[in-house]
C-alpha cells in the first residue's frame, strides 16, 4: 500500500523581512499564528514570470502568448527575436508599456469622471447631499474652461451669477472625457515652451476616452508595430491623464469638499479603539466617504454607537482614500495599501467600505475569519465572494447610503470577539498641502506667488525639490525604500512633495512633523522649514493629486529666476516602491512635462534594450524629462540629486551664496542666462 507524503507546510513570510514598521510586523506574526494568510506570505509563496516581468511576453492574440526571453549572456549584435506574427521584442514591450498607461489613465480619468458626474448634478440641483464648498477655488480655475466669471450689462461690469457659473464649468468639465473636437482646457495651464513642445511633437490629447481607446486599438494584433509611434499614443494618453483627468479630479474635489489646508492628525493601525466602532475606509473615491466622515460625526450617530456600548467612533482610511479625508479633515490613515488585510486582522474593524482601485479581493476571505462586515459600494467594483455586502453608492441619496453603512457598523460592534489585538504604534503628522498652501506658506501671503521659495532654492538653501510618490510593492520590503529614499533626499536639502502610500509610509515614520526637519534634514532645509514651520515632507494628498504637484512646478517656473519650464528645474520625481498601471501613466505624464523619473524595483522594459534607452535616453531629447531606474534607494536618490545639481550648474546658481533678496530685473538676466 502507497503511503502518502504529508502535505508541505507553505513558505510563510519573514515579518521582519516584510516590513520596516513594527506594528506591520506584529500583525503579519498574528496573521501566521491563526493560519490567515496575507500579502506577505502570498509573495515568498509565488514568484512573479521572469519573461514577463521584463515585458517581453505578448498575449495579445490566441497565437500566443509569445516569449521572447533575452538570450544568455545578453544580445550581442543583431535582435532576431519574433513572436508568431514577427513582432519585436521593441514592438510587444512598447505594446505592453502603454497598455499599462492606458489601465493607469483609465482608473485615474474614471475617478476624475465620477467627480465631474456628482459635481454636475449639483450643478442642476439635484443632490442635497454635497454643495460647492470653495467659491474662491471654482472661480479660479473657470476661465481654463473658458467660463466668464464677470458679464457686463449697461457699461457696467458686474459679477455673473454664481449657478450659471457653476453649471457652465461643469459642462464643460464632463465633456472633457468625450468632446469630438479641440484638445483638453488645461493643457494651456503647463508652461507656454512646455506647450509649444507637446504641440510640435503632436502629443496634444484630444479628448480623455479617445486617447485610452487609440491606445488599445493600436497594440491590437497587426497594428501599430514602430515603438516610437507607440510610445507617442502613450504619451497622449498619459498627458490626457496628469494634465485631464487627475487634474479635473483634484479640481473639483476641492470645489466640492473643499482645498486642503495644513492640519494635523495621527498614523499607522495604532489609531483604532478597542472601545470605539471602528470603521475603515479603502480605495480612491472621496465622494462617498466625505458622506461617511460627515455621517460619523453626527451627535445622533455617535449616541447610537454608544447605545450599542461602544464609546463613540473612530474613522480610519487605507490607501488614498485615506489621503483624501485625511487632507481635509484630519481622518487618522490607518495604513498603506500593503497594510489592508492587517486592519481586520486586529479583530477591531467593525466595517471595512471599500470604492475603487487597490482593493485585494482576499479581504472577504479575511473578513470572513472575523466579524467584519466588507461592504463594496462601486457598480464597478464587486467581489464574487457571498459574504461581501454591496450598498450601491448613488450621489442623489448620499446621506442614506453613508447612514445605512454607518448603522450597519455599529451594529455589528456587538459581535465583536474578545481576541482584538491592535498594534501600539501611531505616529503625528501634519498634511493638508496643495498650491495655495505652499504659497501662503513658501511664497508670503501678500506677495501671492512663490517667490520665497524660489529665493531659497537660488540662495541654496534648498538644493531642489523631489515629488517622491507611489505605491508599496509586495515584492520588496513594505515602506522601506520609500523612508530610505526620503530621508536621503532631505538629509541633502532637497524638499520633498508627496503623495499616495508614500505619504502616508512618511506619516508613519514621523516624516510629516515639522519637528522632524531637526532630526533628518541638512542644515539648509532645517533652516527653512524650522522658520516657517512645515514638514521638510509636504503631503500633497493622493494619487490623482499628482496633478498639484505639476501645478506647483508650474508656479515656480512663473515666479522667475528658475528656467522657463519644468525641465529647467532642479527637481526629480521618484516612485520607490510602484505597483500599479497608475504609476506608469503618473511616471509617463511626469517625463512627458519634462520630469527626471525614478522607478523602484524593476521596469517593464528590460527584455527590450532598444526600447528602454529610448526611454531613458532618447526621450528627454523630445520633452526633456526621461525614466530611469534604480532599485537600491539611496542610489536612487542619489541619481535625483545628481540631476537637481546638473540642472543647478545649467542655471548658473551651483555655487553657495548668502541669502539675497532679488528684483525683478535681477531675476530676469537669471532667466536670460539659463
Amino acid at each position: 500500500m502507497a503511503i502518502e507524503k504529508p502535505e508541505k507546510a507553505p513558505k510563510l513570510a519573514d515579518p521582519i523581512q516584510s516590513s520596516i514598521d513594527p506594528g506591520t510586523q506584529e500583525m503579519i506574526k498574528r496573521a501566521q499564528d491563526l493560519g490567515i494568510d496575507t500579502v506577505f506570505d502570498r509573495a515568498v509563496q509565488m514568484k512573479p514570470c521572469n519573461i514577463g516581468i521584463q515585458g517581453i511576453c505578448c498575449k495579445n492574440c490566441a497565437m500566443g502568448p509569445c516569449r521572447l526571453p533575452l538570450p544568455k549572456g545578453g544580445i550581442e549584435g543583431e535582435d532576431t527575436r519574433k513572436g508568431l506574427c514577427g513582432a519585436t521584442a521593441n514592438t510587444i514591450a512598447a505594446r505592453n508599456f502603454i497598455r499599462m498607461i492606458a489601465g493607469g489613465a483609465a482608473a485615474h480619468s474614471d475617478h476624475g469622471r465620477c467627480v465631474a458626474e456628482v459635481f454636475l448634478s449639483v450643478a442642476r440641483k439635484e443632490s442635497d447631499a454635497y454643495q460647492i464648498k470653495d467659491v474662491d477655488k471654482l472661480l479660479s480655475i473657470a476661465p481654463y474652461f473658458d467660463v466668464a466669471i464677470t458679464v457686463e450689462e449697461d457699461g457696467e461690469v458686474k459679477d455673473r451669477d454664481l449657478d450659471e457659473i457653476t453649471l457652465e464649468v461643469a459642462e464643460k468639465a464632463i465633456n472633457e472625457w468625450g468632446k469630438a473636437e479641440g484638445e483638453l482646457y488645461y493643457l494651456k495651464r503647463a508652461p507656454e515652451p512646455l506647450y509649444e513642445k507637446w504641440k510640435k511633437t503632436g502629443v496634444l490629447p484630444r479628448n480623455i476616452d479617445r486617447e485610452i481607446v487609440e491606445i488599445m486599438h493600436r497594440t491590437h494584433m497587426g497594428v501599430d508595430q514602430d515603438y516610437k509611434n507607440l510610445m507617442k499614443q502613450g504619451t497622449r494618453a498619459a498627458l490626457a491623464d496628469g494634465w485631464g483627468g487627475s487634474m479635473l479630479a483634484t479640481d473639483l474635489q476641492d470645489v466640492l469638499f473643499g482645498t486642503p489646508y495644513p492640519l494635523q492628525a495621527e498614523a499607522n493601525l495604532g489609531v483604532m479603539k478597542k472601545d470605539h466602532v471602528n470603521i475603515i475606509v479603502h480605495g480612491h473615491e472621496p465622494v462617498l466617504s466625505e458622506m461617511i466622515v460627515a455621517m460619523c460625526q453626527k451627535p445622533e450617530m455617535i449616541e447610537y454607537a454608544k447605545s450599542k456600548g461602544a464609546k463613540g467612533i473612530q474613522l480610519g482610511g487605507i490607501c488614498c482614500t485615506a489621503n483624501e479625508i485625511f487632507q481635509r479633515h484630519g481622518v487618522p490613515q490607518a495604513g498603506t495599501y500593503l497594510q489592508q488585510e492587517l486592519a481586520i486582522i486586529t479583530g477591531a474593524c467593525d466595517a471595512m467600505v471599500v470604492d475603487i482601485q487597490c482593493i485585494f479581493q482576499n479581504l472577504a476571505n479575511v473578513a470572513e475569519c472575523f466579524h467584519t462586515k466588507l461592504i463594496t459600494t462601486h457598480p464597478i467594483a464587486k467581489m464574487e465572494q457571498d459574504s461581501v455586502i454591496h450598498i450601491e453608492f448613488d450621489e442623489h441619496h448620499a446621506l442614506e447610503d453613508a447612514e445605512k453603512i454607518v448603522r450597519l457598523a455599529i451594529d455589528n460592534f456587538e459581535n465583536r470577539g474578545a481576541d482584538v489585538m491592535i498594534p501600539q504604534y501611531k505616529a503625528q503628522s501634519v498634511g493638508g498641502f496643495g498650491v495655495e498652501s505652499i504659497q501662503y506658506h513658501l511664497g508670503g501671503t501678500f506677495r501671492g506667488t512663490y517667490y520665497t521659495l524660489n529665493d531659497n532654492i537660488i540662495n541654496g538653501r534648498i538644493r531642489g525639490v523631489a515629488g517622491v510618490v507611489g505605491c508599496n510593492n509586495a515584492r520588496t520590503r513594505h515602506n522601506e525604500a520609500h523612508i530610505a529614499v526620503v530621508k536621503e533626499l532631505i538629509k541633502n536639502d532637497v524638499l520633498v512633495l508627496t503623495t499616495g502610500c508614500n505619504g502616508i509610509a512618511c506619516a508613519m515614520e514621523g516624516l510629516l512633523t515639522p519637528e522632524s526637519a531637526g532630526v533628518y534634514c541638512g542644515p539648509g532645509l532645517k533652516e527653512v522649514c524650522e522658520t516657517v514651520g512645515i514638514p521638510p515632507v509636504l503631503h500633497l494628498g493622493s494619487c490623482v493629486d499628482n496633478s498639484r504637484i505639476l501645478l506647483a512646478a508650474t508656479e515656480v517656473v512663473k515666479a522667475g529666476g528658475l528656467g522657463k519650464e519644468l525641465s529647467d528645474l532642479p527637481a526629480a520625481g521618484s516612485a520607490p516602491e510602484w505597483m500599479s498601471e497608475k504609476a506608469i501613466s503618473i511616471g509617463h505624464y511626469f517625463v512627458a512635462s519634462g520630469v527626471y523619473t525614478v522607478f523602484g524595483l524593476h521596469l517593464p522594459t528590460a527584455g527590450a534594450p532598444v526600447f528602454h534607452d529610448y526611454i531613458s535616453k532618447e526621450m528627454e531629447k523630445l520633452y526633456g524629462g526621461k525614466w530611469d531606474l534604480e532599485a537600491d534607494p539611496i542610489k536612487h536618490a542619489r541619481l535625483m540629486i545628481a540631476h537637481i545639481d546638473r540642472k543647478r550648474k545649467e542655471l548658473g546658481i551651483d555655487k553657495a551664496r548668502d541669502r539675497q533678496l532679488m528684483d525683478m530685473a535681477d531675476r530676469m538676466k537669471l532667466e536670460a542666462s539659463a
